[in-house]
C-alpha cells in the first residue's frame, strides 16, 4: 500500500572484519519471502482486499482468459513506463493485469502485491481497506475490462469466454404461438434458501413451468384474449466458463434485518447441464462441465473473509502434503544441542529410558526435567500442554501411571526404534495419490489449493464437500468445459505463453530478488562480538578489571553466526599470532562489579546459532584456570554482588562515631550472609537489608540470626542493596538528620486458617512466602505451625477467603502464588480434603432460583462428566427428590442464567470451569424439538364488547396469574396512556412443528384460562413479549412455530378480539387514536387494518386513515408515536425524496427510516376541521420528556464524576453501540478508448 515510501539501500556486510573499537551496523530491510513448498504464489492483503485477492487467483488460473491477456501486445495497449506521460493513451488496468498475472507465475516471492493494479482502479487507500461482495466486483471488473479494451483485438475477450443467453418463452395453451425473449449473462444468480443444491435450483429455473390460469390469464396476441399459458426460461447459449453467484445473503422482513443462509447447498465437481437447455441435436459432452473453483466466504452479512479453493489444471503447483518425520527414540545427549526440547515427548520418553528400573516417581520426573533444561515443566510446557500428570494420562499409549498418579513407566510395547540423525525442522513429503498410480503420475488426481491472500495449502478434493454449509462456505462456483483441453506444452510450464517482455522483466526481478536475499542473509547473519583478551585484565575486588583502558582491552569481531565454535576459535588464533598454550572461549557480562565469567563454550561442532550466542556478546579469552596467577570462579552462583556496606566508624579508643559510614564492597551470590561481619571484622549483632528500588527511609528488613547461614541470592540481594551493621544491643540507629532506620513491615505472609474442623493451639498462623512460593510448601508449613496432624499433608487443600468470609475454588498444590493469583497479606482456608486435579471441577450449586452468596454446596466432578450425570450428583448430595429438574449456570450478576439444555454434553463442552456456580431448577427441561413458552394475556383496554376478564389482578402473586405492568410510555387521558397489563397464564410446552393455532387450543386448557371468558381460538391475537410489551404480531394461525424462530425464551401473549381477524401477508395493524379537540388528549384506541400490498407511501396511509375516520383526505393529519421518547412524528404525503440525477419523486416506504413503522403502533389521527394546529403531544408527553432530561443530566454528572477518578471507564461508558457500517458502492474508474 505505502509503495517504497521506507524502503532503504540494502548494504552488504564483509563475512570477517577486525578491529578495535565498535561498529556502526545498519539493518538490512528484509526482501520477500520466497515461494514455499507448493511452488504457487500468493496474494498480499491491503487490509481488506481480500474479495479481489480470490477473484484474481480465478482469473489466473483461468489459463484461457491469462492467454488471452497476454496475447495483447504493447502496440495495442501502451507501456507502463509511458504512464507519466500526459498525452499518453496507456490502457493501465489491462496492463497491470498482465504484470500481477506474470508475477504470479514467475516471480519467486511468497506473495505479489495488488497495489499498483489497485491504483489503477483508481481506488485510494479507504477503498482497499473496505470489505465489498466479490460478486459485485465480478461484474464491474468485466465491465473495466471491456472498457479498458476497446478498440483492441481483446475487445471480445469478456464476450467469448464467459458470455451466455437464456430465452424467456410464453406459450400460449390455446393457439401454441410462443411469445420469447433473449437475455444476455455474464454469470448466473441462483437460489439458496430453502433449496437443497445447485442442480435443484437450475430445475426450478430451467424446467419448472409457471402456468396462468383462472384469476391470472395470459393475453395472446394471436387469440386476442386471455388464454391459459405457461412461462419456462432455458438457456440457449453456454459459455466456455460458466460462473454462478450463490445468493447466500437475505432479508428477515420479520426481524427486519439482513442474514446469511448457512444451510447445506451442494453441488457437483462435475454437471450435465443438457436438461436445462434448449433441445439441440449436439452430442452430450458439449453441456459437461468441470469445477474449478470455488470462491469461499467466512463470518455473516456484515463482514467477513473470503478465500479460495481453485484446481490448478497446468499442474503449475507442487501438490503435496507435509508430514512430519517420525521420532520414536530419541537420545538425551542430543537433545542439548537441538530444538526438539520443544517436543515434551522425547524429552519424558529420553529421561525414562535412563532409568534403569523404567520407574520413576512423577515428581523426580520433574526435577530431572527442570535440572536437564534449565527450566520447569510449568514454564515452559504447562500454558501448551497442561499439568504434567495430565500430559502422562493424555499419553497412555506411551506412558502407564500408577493409581495414585505419583510414579510413571514407560509401556513395555512402546515401540522403539534406532536413534534416528534428525536435524531441526526436518521435513518428509508424500504425495497423495491412489495406490494403483506411480508417485510422479498425476493425470487422474486433480491438484486443489486453498488459497488464502498470502497462504497457498494443497488440499483433497473431498475437503470441497465442507463448504456445502455453514458460517464458512461456498459463495460462488465456476465451471469450465470439460471439452477445453490444454496443450502438453502447458503442463507444469509457467513460462508458456507470457511475452517476451514480461519473461524479461520477470527473470531481471528473480536476479535482483537474488542478490537483494544474499545481501541480507549476510547482514542479517552477522554479528558483533566482544573479545576480552586476559592478558589485559587482573583480578581485584572480587571481578575482573582492565589493566588499562576499558576500549583498549576490548577487540570487535564482526562473525557469521552460522559457523561454528571451532571456526571462531581458529579465526581468533590467526588474529592473535602471540598467543601461547590453550584458548578457552568463555561469555562475559560486564556486571557493576567488574566482568564476570559465566559459561565456558565447548563442543566446537556446533554453530554459534545452536550454542545461543548473542548479537554483541562478551567473550573473555583465557586458558579456563587463572588470570594474573590468581584462580577465577565462574558460573551464575558466584556472580558479584556490589553492595553498599553501613556499619558504625570506631575510632583508635575503639568509641563509636555518632554517623555511619558507607562502603562499597563485592561479595560473591553464593557467600554467606554472616561474612559480612568477618569482612568488616565487627562483632556478630544485626543486619538489616534494603533493595536498590526502594526509596527513602523505608524497606529495611531485618534478617534473623537463623537465616545468617543464607546465600545473598536467597535473601533477594542485587547490586546497589545496601546492608546497615547494628550492635546487637541497639534497636535501632539514629542518622545525623535525627530520622529513625528500622525494620518494616513489609507484607511478605499469608494468613493461613484452621478450618479443618480439628482443635489446634493457634486458630491462624502467618506464612511468609514471595510470589515464587510453591502453595504445597505453604500448606506444609500451615500443618506444622498449626501443630495439626502430619495426616492432614495428604488429604487438605488451601482455599481463599474473599472480602466476604466465603471460601473459594481450592488452590492446586503445584501453582505458585503468581499462577494461582494470590496476592500478599491475602487469606487462605485450610480445609479438609484434596483440591481438584487438573482435569476435575470444583463447582458451587444451590436449588432454586432466589439464590444468597455462601448458601451454596460445594462438588468435584471429572470435567468430561456429562450435564445429566453432574445433575444426578447434585441431587443425591442435596438430597433433593424428584427427577424434574433441569441445570441453569449463575452469570457473573450472581443471576440465574440460561438452562443447560444439552444433556448429554460434558461440563468442559459447555466451557464450565472451576469455581462455576450451577443452580438447581425445578421444572424438566422440553425435549429436543419441543418449546416451553411462558403464556401471558394481554388486554389493552375493555371497550363494549370484548371479553370480560376475571383475573384479579389484586390477589395475584409472583407465580402463575402474576400480573406484570410495563411502565406507562405513553401520555395522555384515554386507554392508550394507561399502563400495559400482562397478566402470567402459564406454561405451554408444544412442539416446534405444531402450528400456531394449535397453541393456541392448548392455551385453553389452562387452568388459569378458565378464568377468561372467550369463544374459540379464532378471537386470540398472538404476540411475542419483548421487554414485557406485546413485540411481533404472530398473524398466520396455520404457520409452524419452527417457522416463526420463536426461540427457548420467547414468551407469548394473547389479545381478546371481539371477532375473528383474518390478516394477510401485507396487512399491518395499527392501533388508530382520534385526538380531542381544545384537550391534548386521545380516544381510546380502535385496530386499524391497513393493506400495504400497494405500497407502503405516507399517501397510501393516509387515504387508509381518512377512509377509515370518514374524513376528507386533506382535512386530516396522522402521526407516528415513539413512545419510549414521547414524542410525535408528522406523517405526510410530501414527505418525499428526489433524486439528484433524474429528478423524479421516490416515494418513502413506512416501514423505513424514520418510520419504521410496524404492527402493534399509535397512529395520532387530527380532524383539521375542529383543530388546525401541529401539536400531537399531550400533558404526559412533557412530564416523560422533563423526566428523561432530568435522567440524563444526573447520568451526565454521574459520568463527569466518575471521569475524574477513571478516564478509561467512563470512556467505555460513554461509548455507545456503534452501528453497522453504511455500505459502500464499488467502482473501478476506466479512460476513455473510443
Amino acid at each position: 500500500m505505502f509503495g517504497n515510501l521506507f524502503e532503504e539501500d540494502y548494504s552488504s556486510v564483509p563475512n570477517t572484519q577486525y578491529g578495535k573499537g565498535k561498529k556502526l551496523k545498519t539493518k538490512a530491510l528484509e526482501p520477500p519471502t520466497p515461494r514455499e513448498f507448493t511452488n504457487l504464489s500468493g496474494i498480499r492483503n491491503q487490509g481488506g482486499t481480500c474479495y479481489l485477492n480470490s477473484l484474481l487467483q480465478t482469473l489466473h488460473f483461468t489459463p484461457e482468459f491469462r492467454e488471452a491477456l497476454f496475447s495483447l501486445g504493447p502496440e495495442e495497449l501502451g507501456s507502463l513506463e509511458c504512464k507519466e506521460k500526459t498525452d499518453a493513451k496507456i490502457r493501465i488496468i489491462p496492463l497491470q493485469l498482465q504484470r500481477l498475472f506474470a508475477q504470479l507465475l514467475l516471480l519467486d516471492q511468497e506473495a505479489a502485491s495488488t497495489t499498483d493494479l489497485t491504483d489503477s482502479f483508481g481506488w485510494t487507500s479507504n477503498e482497499e481497506m473496505r470489505q465489498h461482495d466479490v460478486q459485485e466486483l465480478n461484474r464491474i471488473l468485466f465491465s473495466a475490462l471491456e472498457t479498458s479494451l476497446v478498440g483492441t483485438s481483446g475487445h471480445d475477450i469478456i464476450n467469448r469466454l464467459y458470455h451466455g443467453t437464456i430465452v424467456n418463452q410464453i406459450v400460449c395453451k390455446e393457439c401454441g404461438n410462443i411469445s420469447e425473449k433473449q437475455e444476455d449473462f455474464l454469470d448466473l444468480t441462483v437460489a439458496v434458501k430453502n433449496i437443497s443444491g445447485l442442480e435443484d435450483a437450475l430445475w426450478n429455473m430451467y424446467v419448472e413451468e409457471e402456468v396462468f390460469d383462472y384469476d391470472n390469464l395470459y393475453h395472446c396476441g394471436t387469440c386476442d384474449r386471455l388464454v391459459k399459458a405457461a412461462k419456462l426460461a432455458k438457456l440457449r447459449k453456454l459459455p466456455p466458463f460458466l460462473t454462478i453467484s450463490l445468493l447466500r445473503f437475505n432479508f428477515d422482513f420479520v426481524k427486519c434485518e439482513r442474514y446469511k443462509e448457512t444451510s447445506c447447498y451442494t453441488f457437483p465437481l462435475r454437471i450435465n447441464l443438457r436438461p436445462f437447455c434448449e433441445q439441440s441435436e449436439s452430442d452430450d459432452s458439449e453441456y459437461i462441465y468441470d469445477l474449478f473453483s470455488v470462491i469461499i466466504h467466512k463470518g455473516g452479512c456484515y463482514g467477513g473473509h473470503y478465500h479460495v479453493y481453485i484446481k490448478d489444471v497446468d499442474h503449475l503447483g507442487n501438490w503435496q502434503f507435509q508430514e512430519e518425520k517420525s521420532k520414536s527414540y530419541v537420545n538425551l545427549e542430543d537433545l542439548q544441542n537441538e530444538e526438539e526440547i520443544e517436543d515434551p515427548l522425547m524429552i519424558l520418553k529420553a529421561i525414562l529410558l535412563q532409568e534403569e528400573s523404567n520407574l520413576i516417581a512423577v515428581d523426580q520426573l520433574g526435577q530431572k526435567l527442570l535440572k536437564k533444561l534449565g527450566t520447569s515443566w510449568n514454564k515452559k510446557y504447562r500454558k501448551q500442554y497442561g499439568t504434567l500428570r495430565k500430559f502422562l494420562r493424555l499419553h497412555s499409549q506411551i506412558f502407564l501411571l500408577s493409581s495414585d498418579e505419583n510414579t510413571v513407566s514407560l509401556l513395555k510395547n512402546c515401540s522403539l526404534e534406532p536413534k534416528l540423525d534428525f536435524q531441526r525442522n526436518d521435513q518428509i513429503f508424500k504425495t497423495h495419490t491412489s495406490e494403483a498410480l506411480e508417485l510422479n503420475d498425476n493425470t487422474s488426481c486433480p491438484h486443489w489449493f486453498d488459497i488464502n491472500d498470502s497462504k497457498v495449502q494443497p488440499i483433497k478434493e473431498k475437503d470441497i464437500e465442507q463448504q456445502f454449509q455453514g458460517k464458512e462456505s461456498a459463495y460462488m462456483l465456476f465451471y469450465r468445459k470439460s471439452q477445453l483441453q490444454r496443450p502438453s506444452e502447458a503442463r507444469g510450464n509457467p513460462r508458456y505463453r507470457v511475452p517476451c517482455h514480461l519473461l524479461n522483466e520477470m527473470d531481471a526481478a528473480n536476479i535482483e530478488l537474488r542478490i537483494k536475499r544474499a545481501e541480507y542473509d549476510s547482514a542479517n547473519n552477522n554479528f558483533q562480538l566482544r573479545l576480552h583478551l586476559s592478558t589485559h585484565y587482573h583480578f581485584f575486588n572480587g571481578a575482573l578489571h582492565p589493566i588499562v583502558s576499558q576500549p583498549e582491552s576490548v577487540w570487535d569481531l564482526t562473525f557469521d553466526k552460522r559457523k561454528t565454535l571451532g571456526e571462531l576459535r581458529q579465526s581468533i588464533f590467526q588474529l592473535l599470532e602471540f598467543w601461547e598454550g590453550d584458548m578457552v572461549l568463555s561469555v562475559a557480562k560486564l556486571v557493576p562489579a567488574g566482568l564476570h565469567i559465566y559459561q565456558t563454550l565447548d563442543r566446537d561442532e556446533l554453530t554459534l546459532c545452536e550454542i545461543e550466542i548473542a548479537d554483541g556478546e562478551d567473550i573473555f579469552v583465557w586458558n579456563g584456570v587463572e588470570v594474573g596467577g590468581v584462580q577465577i570462579q565462574t558460573g551464575i552462583d558466584c556472580e558479584p554482588l556490589l553492595l553498599n556496606i553501613l556499619y558504625l566508624a570506631t575510632s583508635s579508643e575503639r568509641e563509636e562515631c555518632q554517623q555511619l559510614v558507607e562502603c562499597p564492597y563485592v561479595f560473591p551470590s553464593n557467600a554467606k550472609v554472616g561474612t559480612v561481619f568477618t569482612a568488616f571484622t565487627v562483632p556478630v549483632g544485626i543486619i538489616l537489608i534494603k533493595n536498590a528500588e526502594s526509596s527513602g527511609d523505608k524497606g529495611w528488613t531485618a534478617i534473623p540470626m537463623e537465616d545468617m547461614n543464607k546465600t545473598f541470592r536467597e535473601q533477594g540481594l542485587k547490586n546497589g542493596s545496601l546492608i546497615l551493621i547494628q550492635n546487637s544491643n541497639d534497636q535501632s540507629l539514629l542518622t545525623k538528620q535525627e530520622k529513625w532506620i528500622t525494620s518494616t513491615n513489609e507484607i511478605n505472609w499469608l494468613q493461613v486458617k484452621n478450618l479443618c474442623q480439628l482443635e489446634s493451639e493457634e486458630k491462624q498462623v502467618k506464612i511468609s512466602a514471595s510470589i515464587n512460593t510453591v502453595v504445597f510448601d505453604i500448606r506444609i508449613k500451615a500443618i506444622k505451625e498449626l501443630k495439626l496432624m502430619k495426616e492432614l499433608a495428604e488429604n487438605s487443600c488451601l482455599r481463599p477467603i474473599d472480602r466476604n468470609g466465603k471460601l473459594l475454588c481450592p488452590v492446586p498444590d503445584n501453582y505458585t502464588l503468581k499462577e494461582a493469583e494470590l496476592k500478599m497479606g491475602s487469606s487462605l482456608g485450610l480445609c479438609l480434603g484434596k483440591a481438584p486435579t487438573s482435569t476435575q471441577l470444583f463447582l458451587f450449586f444451590t436449588t432454586g432460583s432466589d439464590v444468597q452468596p455462601g448458601t451454596e454446596m460445594e462438588i468435584i466432578v471429572e470435567e468430561t462428566t456429562s450435564v445429566r450425570d453432574c445433575l444426578k450428583i447434585m441431587l443425591e448430595k442435596s438430597g433433593t427428590p424428584g427427577d424434574m429438574w433441569h441445570l441453569r449456570k449463575m452469570d457473573w450478576c450472581y443471576e440465574t442464567g440460561e438452562p443447560l439444555c444439552e444433556e448429554d454434553a460434558t461440563l468442559k463442552e459447555l466451557m464450565i470451569c472451576s469455581g462455576d456456580t450451577l443452580v438447581l431448577i425445578e421444572g424438566k427441561l422440553p425435549t429436543t424439538g419441543f418449546l416451553k413458552v411462558p403464556i401471558w394475556w394481554y388486554q389493552p383496554q375493555v371497550p363494549s364488547g370484548h371479553w370480560k376478564s376475571h383475573v384479579d389482578q389484586k390477589s395475584c402473586a409472583v407465580s402463575p396469574g402474576t400480573a406484570q405492568t410495563a411502565p406507562s410510555t405513553q401520555g395522555a387521558p384515554g386507554n392508550v396512556h394507561e399502563e400495559i397489563a400482562l397478566h402470567y397464564l402459564g406454561d405451554v410446552e408444544i412442539s416446534e412443528d405444531a402450528a400456531l393455532v394449535d397453541l393456541k387450543f392448548q392455551v385453553m386448557t389452562l387452568p388459569s384460562f378458565s378464568e377468561i371468558v372467550g369463544p374459540s381460538p379464532s378471537f386470540l391475537r398472538a404476540w411475542t413479549v419483548e421487554n414485557r410489551h406485546p413485540g411481533r404480531l404472530l398473524r398466520n394461525p396455520q404457520q409452524q412455530l419452527r417457522e416463526y424462530k420463536l426461540g427457548r425464551r420467547t414468551e407469548v401473549c394473547f389479545e381478546p378480539l371481539h371477532k375473528e381477524e383474518s390478516l394477510g401477508p401485507k396487512d399491518l395493524l395499527l392501533r388508530a387514536q382520534l385526538r380531542i379537540p381544545s384537550e391534548r388528549a386521545y380516544s381510546l384506541s380502535v385496530d386499524l387494518v391497513w393493506d400495504t400490498a400497494k405500497g407502503c407511501t405516507a399517501a397510501s396511509l393516509r387515504q387508509r386513515v381518512a377512509d377509515f375516520c370518514s374524513l376528507p383526505v386533506e382535512k386530516i393529519e396522522i402521526a407516528k408515536y415513539f413512545p419510549e421518547k414521547f414524542e410525535w412524528l408528522l406523517i405526510s404525503s410530501q414527505n418525499q425524496q428526489i433524486t439528484k440525477r433524474k429528478k423524479k419523486k421516490k416515494q418513502e416506504n413506512l416501514q423505513g427510516a424514520p418510520y419504521y413503522l410496524k404492527d402493534g403502533d399509535i397512529i395520532g389521527i387530527k380532524n383539521l376541521l375542529v383543530e388546525e394546529d401541529d401539536d400531537f403531544s399531550t400533558i404526559r408527553d412533557d412530564i416523560g420528556k422533563e423526566k428523561q432530561k432530568q435522567l440524563a443530566l444526573g447520568k451526565k454528572k454521574s459520568r463527569e464524576a466518575h471521569r475524574v477518578h477513571n478516564s478509561d471507564v467512563s470512556s467505555v461508558l460513554d461509548t455507545a453501540a456503534r452501528p453497522h457500517r453504511p455500505e459502500e458502492s464499488l467502482s473501478i474508474r476506466v479512460g476513455s478508448f473510443r
